[in-house]
């Protein structure tokens, strides 16, 4: 996770270089604590610990433009996503609004910070309650992509019984479903250093029989001048609503 959180960092700090992709910053990760740790545990942790922070790619030549905040679902095009997501969850989570971490991170403007989603709610959402700011991130892999990202490891190993000395995900959870889906939630203190600094979450990943995988940050924000807010007391979702969540159908695209 350290190494994520620190090629991020420099992500940000070379905003208007070439073009640098999310997936191209967690390949990056993936392959430093590879290099340090050549484990199962290791590898699916640097894949898909605390889901996905996205920081899409800068247009090459281009440099970041000075822009708001105030106004998250306009920055992320105001999909709609957002008015889907709520009806999926509890209705005391408080204000939901998509927004882009790319604008809030690095201040990309909308079209630096555009996407190309799997899942119908895939993106990133401001969840605001009780004077905080929180965010949840729903982010779904196909099979193609979870094989390159892992390297021909197996992504449904079991990252609560870790192997070679592995530091165990602290309350992890490991469900293996009647389907023959495997979900693991854990939560994370995100005690990394770096920028951004982000408070605890938890986690959620979901191994789906098809072999792609669905990742969900449920995290009580940023501690950083990003921030749009104060930290959650509490991340957005409880592990049983995260459960929920990651089981509804309607993360899923239609077959």
């Amino acid at each position: 996770m350290n190494d994520v959180h620190e090629l991020l960092g420099r992500v940000a700090a070379d905003a208007g270089q070439p073009v640098i992709s999310t997936q191209a910053v967690y390949a990056g990760a993936a392959r430093v604590r590879l290099r340090r740790r050549v484990t199962v545990s290791a590898a699916a942790l640097a894949v898909v610990a605390a889901g996905v922070v996205a920081v899409p790619g800068l247009a090459s030549g281009t440099k970041p433009k000075e822009s708001s905040v105030a106004a998250p679902a306009e920055l992320a095009e105001n999909t709609g996503r957002a008015e889907q997501l709520v009806k999926l969850l509890p209705k005391d989570v408080g204000s939901v609004e998509q927004v882009s971490l790319a604008v809030v991170i690095k201040n990309a403007t909308p079209e630096q910070a555009k996407e190309d989603p799997v899942g119908p709610l895939d993106g990133q959402y401001a969840v605001r309650r009780d004077g905080g700011v929180g965010y949840l991130t729903v982010d779904l892999r196909d099979a193609e992509s979870v094989v390159k990202k892992f390297g021909g490891l197996d992504p449904a190993a079991d990252l609560c019984k870790p192997t070679n000395g592995e530091h165990r995900p602290a309350d992890c959870v490991r469900e293996e479903l009647p389907d023959g889906r495997v979900l693991t939630t854990w939560s994370d203190p995100m005690k990394y250093g770096g920028t951004p600094l982000w408070g605890p979450e938890l986690v959620g990943r979901l191994v789906l029989k098809d072999g792609g995988l669905l990742a969900v940050r449920s995290s009580t924000g940023l501690v950083s001048e990003q921030a749009q807010g104060p930290l959650l007391k509490t991340p957005p979702l409880t592990r049983a609503q995260m459960r929920t969540l990651m089981l509804s159908p309607e993360l899923l695209p239609k077959k």
